[in-house]
């Protein structure tokens, strides 16, 4: 008999409102494209013109996006990252984009994207160079800023190489001011607190909730397993500190999704596409659309999972359980109805031993306990349980590196009539006690 300590939402973590950054934008975690994992600086256009950093890339891949059925299910935006740039600023200190590989200009790259009813985002560094040596926006903050509005930039990441990160505290949040004095809607990603982490330094989350609509916590991700899953344990043995942080407006960011390259099976491409969501999670993938094979284009499509991720509530997932390589990871989600949620489960097996784990629990010992039940739904295999009470039982096999993920929706007709209103009234962040259960 496995012992599990869960940690339930029970009591709640409460963020002040007023705090959150009040530009508008990302009121669910952001969904789109991004250039750097899969294509990272290739710049040799010469040599390897279908796969370098360049303006017929992104006009491709935004194509595909709208094409394929990307945009469809909520993917919008079509990310540069580093590398677009030439390697110093013309004689008026303005930036300028590489002449051979965007012989356009961005305005014209942006309104490209936004001609397919699409946004634009673009990259840049709080420093002297960005990470791959272009120049950077220190001390051209609010130049830099008003460049990108006149370009009609959607989505600013700004990185934090050859910079002090003592001094972040107050560059990001300036640079953050200088883009919302524009006018323009941008949404602002940072990479702050990562870089003072690494610099040993407590970052200073109320302002960079703040201050910015996304942000790094952790290493990069690269094209392996090993990096999904070091994201992973890192999310789940620090979520006391990073959970209340998440909500609508302002998320943690764990990196992109490179579901559909080289370094993940198919069983850890759905763990990875699950697990995401279940974090709240901004969904940018980054692969090559024109190849990627039907499976893991189903994955990155999946409606089911993508709704879990986008929830107006805009609550972060937890991990519950851990034992023996079987995680459990949990996620209030709508519909609500007074202090009861829905949630989202993930079963994740860490196990490699070969063969799938069965892991038998009721929902009661999930902390589902709403007396009416839950319609509970597989979401990757349609199937539906039907409405299950909390006493019962439910068996599931999860597959070597692989996951089951459930949604539990609370099951009542005052359920639905509180909740047709409100899909996007912020709540507040719940968490709290622990408790003892057992499963077979």
């Amino acid at each position: 008999m496995l012992r599990i300590l869960l940690v339930l939402v029970v009591a709640a973590v409460i963020i002040d409102q007023n705090q959150a950054l009040e530009n508008g934008l990302a009121r669910t975690p952001p969904m789109g494209w991004l250039a750097w994992e899969r294509f990272r600086c290739n710049t040799d256009c010469k040599n390897d013109p279908d796969n370098c950093i360049s303006d017929q890339l992104f006009r491709t891949m935004t194509d595909i996006v709208v094409s394929e059925g990307y945009a469809a299910v909520g993917y919008e935006y079509i990310n540069i990252d580093d590398c677009w740039l030439e390697k110093e600023r013309d004689f008026n200190g303005q930036l300028v984009a590489d002449r051979q590989r965007f012989p356009y200009g961005m305005k014209s790259l942006a309104n490209y994207v936004h001609s397919k009813g699409l946004k634009f985002g673009i990259y840049e560094d709080y420093g002297n160079y960005t990470c791959a040596g272009y120049p950077g926006v220190l001390g051209y903050l609010e130049n830099d800023a008003a460049l990108f509005a006149s370009w009609d930039v959607d989505y600013v990441k700004l990185d934090g190489c050859y910079a002090h990160p003592s001094e972040m505290d107050q560059g990001y949040p300036e640079f953050g001011f200088h883009l919302n004095q524009t006018g323009r809607a941008m949404i602002y990603s940072c990479s702050w607190p990562v870089y003072q982490i690494y610099a040993g330094m407590q970052p200073n989350f109320s302002s960079i909730i703040q201050h910015c609509n996304l942000w790094r916590n952790f290493d990069d991700i690269q094209d392996s397993w090993s990096s999904v899953e070091s994201i992973i344990d890192y999310y789940g043995n620090n979520q006391d500190v990073i959970v209340p942080n998440a909500g609508p407006g302002h998320w943690n960011d764990p990196d992109m999704l490179i579901v559909g390259n080289f370094g993940l099976s198919y069983e850890q491409s759905k763990t990875q596409m699950a697990i995401w969501a279940i974090l709240a999670a901004p969904l940018l993938m980054s692969v090559d659309l024109r190849t990627i094979r039907p499976e893991y284009k189903a994955i990155l499509q999946n409606k089911k999972i993508i709704e879990v991720d986008q929830d107006p509530l805009g609550i972060q997932g937890r991990r519950i359980y851990k034992h023996k390589g079987i995680e459990i990871w949990a996620r209030p989600i709508t519909p609500t109805y007074q202090n009861y949620y829905s949630y989202a489960i993930a079963f994740l097996n860490r196990r490699t031993d070969g063969t799938p784990s069965d892991v038998s629990v009721t929902l009661k010992e999930l902390g589902l306990q709403y007396p009416g039940g839950y319609r509970v739904e597989d979401l990757y295999e349609d199937v539906d349980y039907g409405v299950l009470t909390p006493q019962t039982k439910i068996k599931v096999k999860v597959n070597p590196s692989g996951v089951v993920i459930l949604r539990c929706d609370l099951q009542s007709e005052d359920v639905y009539a509180s909740n047709r209103y409100s899909q996007y009234a912020p709540l507040n962040q719940v968490y709290g006690k622990s408790r003892h259960n057992s499963f077979k």
